[in-house]
């Protein structure tokens, strides 16, 4: 990788810098008048980083406003948080001087959902963590036995076509089926809770990993922002952290396998859909991963949301409908086209994370979320949820005016 890709991988702005509608959300130290900490959303703009609690005291009901990009872009005399160069210094927790404030993730009352196995690359991992039981031993043998005897292009299957009914008729008398390969080429999506609501970490700060898992990967995703409408207003970047052992051992294993102390990273922005960002760029973003390892190791990989086999809309309308609302609205991440299996150690062992890693998820329009590696029992407790949220803002006076 060139000097220039590097250098832009790592930025946290997009390409086009501040061009877009850029909000987050920022926790603001004690200060007058009001000596309260708390969470703010904010926007993004060449001065720097603006406080949009007057506009509205959360990001679910920012998104909620009726065209919330044109909103945020007329409104003027906003309160300055700070330089953005400052909040990012800050938000790195080793780092950290409590008395400034740093960023976070850029969701507040949101559910955070995840639909899974949309791409042929990790819709192939899956099959081979379930038929591998979770040992990365036997993976790069049922890996190419798998490949070899399926015989076709998944990610050239239209889900729940005619030509998706008739491969898995194909499968099943090949013995080769798998609830894996149900979602991936069937009618119905899988979608399934991600985190609670709060529970997201945001840009530099440190995500987790079970300390029982030896066998685990990042999994890199454009995450769509939808409000309590069913509407797609924006995006995001996200990092929805996989222990392959624990759900290769068991699919009913998931909600261990993905919803951990510090496992699910979004950010550093949502970019809002407006003239410079659009449903289309969406669609067609080329997402970047790298992974530096304390150990000397280096990943390097891209891939295209062009690759997907489900569109982003009908992800949409498959979670939010007649059967399932959410009033404060939600994000999706859109599933990881990533399955890393580059040997990090032994031959045929495959990729799994180190402490310390450090992992850059980055594409073009929305910039660059990145974390470090730790173990979930050892990153700070998850406390300040949903009630903690209502009583600060209460206690900041920013309930009155909604």
């Amino acid at each position: 990788m060139g000097k220039a890709n590097s250098d832009r991988i790592f930025a946290i702005l997009p390409d086009d810098g501040t061009t877009g509608t850029l909000i987050g959300r920022a926790w603001l130290p004690p200060a007058t008048p009001v000596t309260i900490a708390g969470p703010t959303p904010v926007v993004v703009r060449a001065g720097g980083v603006y406080d949009l609690s007057s506009i509205a005291p959360t990001v679910s009901e920012l998104l909620a406003l009726p065209d919330p990009a044109r909103r945020i872009r007329a409104a003027e005399d906003l309160p300055l948080v700070g330089p953005l160069d400052d909040l990012v210094a800050n938000s790195k927790p080793l780092e950290r001087n409590v008395e400034k404030p740093w960023l976070l993730a850029p969701a507040d009352l949101q559910a955070i959902k995840a639909a899974g196995v949309t791409f042929a690359k990790s819709l192939i991992e899956r099959v081979i963590e379930e038929r591998a039981a979770g040992d990365p031993a036997q993976a790069d043998a049922i890996r190419q036995d798998l490949v070899a005897r399926i015989g076709v292009d998944l990610g050239a299957v239209v889900p729940g076509s005619t030509d998706a009914i008739e491969l898995k008729a194909a499968l099943v008398a090949a013995d080769l089926w798998s609830q894996y390969l149900e979602v991936g080429i069937g009618p119905d999506a899988e979608v399934f809770t991600k985190c609670q609501p709060m529970a997201a970490v945001g840009p530099y700060a440190e995500i987790g990993i079970h300390p029982r898992s030896t066998w685990n990967n990042p999994e890199p995703e454009i995450v769509l922002v939808v409000n309590d409408a069913g509407q797609l207003v924006g995006a995001t970047l996200g990092n929805d952290v996989n222990l392959r052992d624990f759900e290769g051992r068991s699919a009913l294993l998931l909600s261990k396998a993905k919803d951990n102390n510090g496992s699910c990273a979004l950010g550093p922005f949502i970019r809002l859909l407006d003239e410079t960002f659009s449903v289309d760029d969406i669609r067609s973003a080329e997402v970047s991963l790298i992974v530096d390892g304390d150990d000397g190791f280096c990943l390097r990989d891209g891939s295209s949301m062009r690759e997907i086999s489900r569109d982003i809309l009908d992800l949409v309308g498959q979670s939010i409908g007649s059967t399932n609302q959410y009033p404060d609205g939600f994000l999706l991440f859109t599933g990881t086209m990533f399955a890393p299996t580059q040997d990090r150690g032994k031959p045929g062992m495959g990729f799994s994370h180190e402490i310390g890693d450090i992992v850059s998820i980055a594409t073009p329009k929305l910039g660059c979320l990145r974390n470090r590696v730790n173990y979930s029992d050892r990153l700070p407790p998850w406390t300040f949820g949903a009630g903690a949220l209502m009583r600060n803002l209460a206690a900041r006076g920013l309930l009155n005016q909604s």
